[in-house]
């Protein structure tokens, strides 16, 4: 059963840098675009970054733009990184990755991985 999978969570400081990871389990992320997505408590889900199939295409979020850096490992296809720079108390939550099909993120996403906590202490 193909799923995604995140990982790289955890607890940072203000001003520091966590990198996740969405990795594809029996099928590979190469012709999908991947849409990070965040939510906080009591918030509603955020969409904040699109790592779409073409290598190079990305597109951010302004509360992310010049922080975060999506990326695709060029050695496996089937991880695309979430590169989180300088973050602040506001990017704490659960970020969620999910993979379509075709060009550009998109919905309705194809699959959605579990979720990975990400804290920022201050």
């Amino acid at each position: 059963q193909p799923q995604l999978v995140e990982s790289g969570g955890g607890v940072v400081q203000v001003g520091g840098s966590l990198r996740l990871a969405c990795t594809g389990v029996d099928f590979s992320l190469e012709g999908y675009s991947i849409g990070w997505f965040r939510q906080a408590p009591g918030k509603e889900q955020e969409g904040i970054v699109c790592t779409a199939r073409n290598i190079g295409a990305e597109y951010y979020a302004a509360s992310v733009k010049g922080r975060f850096t999506g990326s695709r490992d060029l050695t496996n296809n089937n991880i695309v990184y979430l590169q989180m720079s300088n973050l602040k108390p506001e990017d704490a939550g659960v970020y969620y990755c999910g993979a379509v099909q075709g060009p550009m993120c998109s919905i309705p996403y194809d699959y959605w991985g579990q979720g990975t906590q990400v804290f920022v202490s201050s």
